[in-house]
């Protein structure tokens, strides 16, 4: 047993020793890597403004993110990413030193340590049905309890101890049928009220004890026509709810016991308004608000039930809630636009017709609108209250706004990257200052300026760290210019809320950032949605005058059948050079190998109809177009009805307006999976820039192989039905996971494999010949990832050298997909421990340096591993001939070794994607991970064999030149003398 051990100690160290770590010493990190963090687009917030400590903010956000933020300088305390599904219904703050958060429609309530953000306690609530979450922190409950807290979901409302997260009782609402709007509990009550409806047509309202949950009364009214939306608390007795049809405010009154329903039709209160009329959610004491389709009304409710017209304002403006200012007295905050300018107002409950406060604010117009915001009051030096205000705006930016100027802003809009693209930069010419392409005259005449000041010692310190950040951006990493090494570049991203930023890849900063017009909401585009992002002109050195451009296209809503919107930006500077608003609808976008005179590259975008339609629209493309338009074939996955489906071009769309650029489609091919017995879960095709250096693959004892080498093999992945749910969803015996590599030309299925008692997800990556996928064993409990091959067999005959000789080979035949493969297959599989995210591969310029996998785990960490790990031709006992080839010897497991992180010690929190671009140095290819966070760093699979390493000793370099120079010299002077000695002997 000892020696076992001994062996498989040796054996660890021997495969560890083999492949390159990417290990850095402390001060390395940061060199040719950065790390961004952010929080996504904020929808609940906080403040936690006490005298003892720091003041911040807690936030949660739509990425599942819970943070808490210096109100000083918008950095991040703490932070927690929530999983995908753990969706934050509410957050709250008890007793002054925990953060409390709902979560996953109100089944898990937290408890967070404020100052440090350790979790204190965590309360599992199983409810009976789903229901709306709602949330109820006391402020100052006169009852001898433990510090409740009131949630109500699953149909259950809850009392919970804030000390330690024990449920103290619980009231199942499940046999009532009520749908619970709001948690009410008056200031110094020990009765809860939870409100609600019953079916749509009838108003409840429930009286519970806080001590014991015992029901003290229960109230119910009649909705003859039913409400929409919720019913909104105007006061402790007075609720406002807006009929089903929307034309009707009906205004809810409880007295002695006895429920008063008051019918007040919308247009006699407020005209010119129509049936879109819907109630704001903002909680102001005694008022409410009403957006019609033009503007936004202010109704107050008088104490004897009348609503009165308080005031108008413009559809736009945001309102905040409520804010609590002393006993009786609140306020809120009205924010308006301008040009370029927002208005902020903060007025007074019971007295909005003088502004407490005004103040207007330059804002940045690629931010887009205001959506949310939240407000904050302290007392100023002279016993006045200021106001501070945390402003949502359109591109998911955040901002605090105070004394009319932006303290801090943070760009949060890249915590939710959907694509990622990259453009080269501009060519540093002759005789042309850098300054005219990173900043203005006038920028480059201040950074110039403080330099002088720093130099001569009489910069402030706000100046110093200016000049520091000048001296960064003037870095050989950070130019704007293109390297000899293809190291620095543009990453242009598009975020989930229409925005395209470019980073920098030599420190990530932001060069520019454009909110797209087509992607904004309008009448015409009602719910804007990214979907893709391409390339669509590159120009060469030929043309260096014209900007590289990319082509962003959109969707007008959620459903596969609205229009479409489409954009073009010029990877330069930003600017939406072509705006095309609602056309056609796009399911799908595919890139053609064609490209125009002027470099723009065709584009084919199918619509819901499957008609093809041609971009750009110019008579040049359409030839181009039609004369390639026989070599077009595409696929489409319908994962929903188990179909793969391949097309090609069949000719000009029949239409009433003839459509040049619009083609109607054949189907070629179509395989079916039956519903009953598979379901497709993951499809993976290569990437259509792949560069392959070589279709021989040498192999022992000098032998050579042919690779399959198709850009049109489709890797798909079915599980049995049973088996399509999250892992233990089925037993081994019910689950079966089946892949298959498709041709997407004729539809011809090339391999296929069957892994019994396995299940997703499926992870997986196409590069080459070969397929990566990793997925779950459910028979060994553990995950596995496995390797397809696929080798040509029909080029096998010419390893005879003697026919390569004559000539008789058909090396230079072409390969065609119609014509039947002969090909061979190789496979193995092994153990992995760590469940995948996502899986990636490196690609380099010319594709000669070995191949790494990229896999980003579940703790949000990228792992790089050596392909050949996963060679399926390792053996137990490889021949000499094998461990000269790089073979390495078969293990049921692969080995993960800590210095193969390629992240170091940071995390990519939401770790949603990988993306590998070749850098001009072979040896090198940039990887940018992205999720809530963005991860970018430089990776030498076979090391920098092509240029010499950052530390390389270059003085020492010189001493031995210099110093053989000399020795040189020496010996050629002694011999020189020594040769004449022997003459004059």
């Amino acid at each position: 047993m000892a020696m076992a051990m001994k062996l498989s100690l040796l054996l660890l160290f021997f495969l560890s020793s083999l492949i390159p770590t990417f290990s850095l010493f402390e001060d390395q990190v940061g060199f040719m890597d950065w790390h961004q963090r952010y929080i996504g687009k904020v929808k609940h917030a906080v403040f936690q403004t006490q005298k003892a400590g720091r003041k911040r903010v807690v936030v949660s956000t739509e990425e599942n993110v819970i943070a808490s933020l210096d109100l000083r300088r918008g950095e991040i305390f703490w932070r927690h990413v929530l999983g995908a599904n753990d969706v934050v219904d509410k957050i709250d703050i008890a007793l002054g030193k925990y953060v409390i958060t709902l979560s996953s429609e109100g089944s898990i309530l937290r408890a967070w340590n404020l100052p440090d953000g350790q979790m204190v306690w965590e309360s599992f609530l199983s409810g009976s049905k789903p229901s709306k979450a709602l949330l109820t922190v006391p402020a100052n409950l006169k009852v001898d309890l433990d510090s409740p807290i009131f949630v109500y979901g699953g149909a259950c409302l809850y009392a919970i101890s804030s000390i330690d997260g024990e449920i103290l009782w619980k009231k199942d609402f499940t046999a009532e049928g009520i749908d619970v709007h709001q948690l009410l509990l008056p200031d110094g009550s020990d009765v809860v009220h939870a409100v609600g409806v019953t079916d749509l047509s009838q108003f409840d309202t429930y009286e519970i004890d806080v001590r014991n949950g015992e029901l003290l009364k229960h109230v119910s009214a009649s909705f003859p026509d039913g409400i929409y939306g919720e019913i909104l608390p105007i006061s402790s007795d007075k609720f406002v709810a807006l009929d089903a049809r929307r034309s009707v405010l009906v205004l809810i009154s409880i007295k002695d016991g006895q429920i008063n329903l008051q019918q007040t039709h919308v247009s006699d209160l407020v005209h010119g308004s129509s049936g879109n009329t819907a109630i704001l959610p903002s909680k102001l004491s005694g008022i409410f608000s009403v957006i019609t389709d033009t503007f936004i009304a202010f109704i107050k409710v008088t104490n004897e039930g009348k609503l009165d017209v308080m005031e108008k304002v413009d559809k736009m403006v945001v309102v905040s809630d409520a804010l609590p200012l002393s006993e009786g007295e609140q306020a809120f905050a009205l924010v308006q636009h301008g040009e370029s300018k927002i208005h902020l107002s903060v007025r007074l409950v019971h007295d909005m017709s003088s502004n407490h406060l005004k103040e207007t604010v330059k804002m940045d117009h690629e931010r887009g609108f205001v959506h949310k915001i939240f407000i904050n009051n302290y007392v100023r030096t002279d016993r006045s209250h200021g106001f501070r205000a945390l402003i949502v705006m359109e591109d998911h930016s955040l901002l605090l706004l105070q004394q009319g100027e932006i303290v801090w802003s943070r760009d949060d809009g890249l915590a939710s990257v959907i694509d990622v693209t990259t453009s080269e930069l501009p060519v540093e010419k002759l005789g042309v200052s850098v300054s005219k392409v990173e900043h203005s005259l006038f920028e480059w005449l201040k950074g110039h300026m403080l330099k002088l000041k720093g130099t001569l010692m009489l910069a402030t310190p706000d100046e110093v760290a200016a000049i520091q950040k000048i001296r960064l951006q003037s870095s050989e990493k950070s130019k704007m210019t293109r390297d000899h090494n293809g190291f620095r570049r543009l990453l242009i991203v598009l975020t989930r809320a229409g925005k395209l930023f470019a980073l920098h890849t030599g420190d990530g900063r932001v060069v520019w950032s454009s909110l797209l017009q087509s992607l904004r909401k309008s009448d015409k585009c009602t719910d804007p949605i990214g979907l893709k992002l391409h390339q669509w002109q590159i120009p060469h050195h030929h043309a260096l005058d014209n900007n590289p451009s990319v082509l962003v296209v959109g969707r007008c809503g959620l459903s596969l059948s609205a229009s479409s919107a489409m954009s073009i930006v010029d990877a330069y500077t930003g600017k939406e050079l072509h705006n095309m608003g609602p056309a056609h609808s796009t399911v799908q976008v595919i890139s053609l190998p064609f490209s125009d005179s002027t470099e723009q590259q065709l584009h084919l975008l199918i619509d819901a109809d499957k008609r093809a339609h041609l971009y750009p629209r110019t008579p040049e493309a359409a030839e181009i177009f039609q004369r390639e338009s026989e070599n077009v074939y595409w696929y489409s996955v319908e994962a929903e009805a188990g179909i793969l489906r391949g097309y090609a071009v069949k000719g000009s769309c029949n239409l009433e307006v003839p459509n040049e650029y619009c083609f109607e489609t054949r189907n070629l091919w179509s395989i079916v999976f039956p519903s009953e017995s598979e379901k497709i879960i993951a499809t993976v095709t290569r990437k259509a820039n792949e560069v392959i250096h070589t279709q021989a693959k040498v192999i022992a004892d000098e032998d050579v192989m042919y690779k399959y080498i198709s850009k049109n093999i489709l890797f798909v992945a079915t599980v049995s039905p049973k088996a399509s749910g999250p892992i233990g969803s089925a037993t081994p015996d019910e689950s079966l996971l089946v892949v298959h590599l498709v041709d997407t030309v004729t539809g011809r299925i090339l391999h296929r494999m069957s892994h019994s008692g396995s299940q997703g997800p499926v992870h997986a990556v196409l590069s080459e010949n070969w397929v990566v996928y990793h997925y779950f064993n459910l028979r060994a409990h553990r995950y596995e990832i496995s390797v397809i091959e696929i080798y040509d067999q029909s080029r096998a005959e010419n390893k005879d050298v003697l026919k390569l000789i004559v000539g008789k080979h058909n090396l230079t035949a072409p390969v065609s997909s119609y014509s039947r493969p002969e090909v061979t297959i190789k496979s193995q599989s092994y153990f992995f421990t760590h469940s995948v995210k996502a899986i990636s591969v490196t690609s380099t310029a010319k594709g000669i340096t070995s191949k790494h996998l990229l896999i980003g785990t579940l703790g949000d960490k990228v792992l790089a591993l050596d392909k050949r790990f996963v060679d399926p031709r390792r053996s137990l006992n490889p021949t000499q001939a094998e461990k000269e080839e790089g073979l390495l010897p078969l293990t049921d497991a692969l080995p993960i070794i800590p210095q193969s992180y390629i992240t170091h010690a940071f995390k990519v929190e939401g770790l949603r994607g990988i993306e590998t671009v070749p850098a001009k140095l072979e040896s090198t290819t940039l990887v940018f991970a992205y999720g809530v966070d963005l991860f970018f760093t430089r990776l030498a699979p076979s090391r920098t064999y092509d240029s010499l390493t950052e530390d390389f000793n270059y003085a020492l370099l010189l001493l031995t030149i210099v110093a053989l120079v000399v020795a040189i010299f020496v010996t050629w002077v002694l011999s020189e003398r020594k040769d004449l000695q022997d003459k004059w002997r």
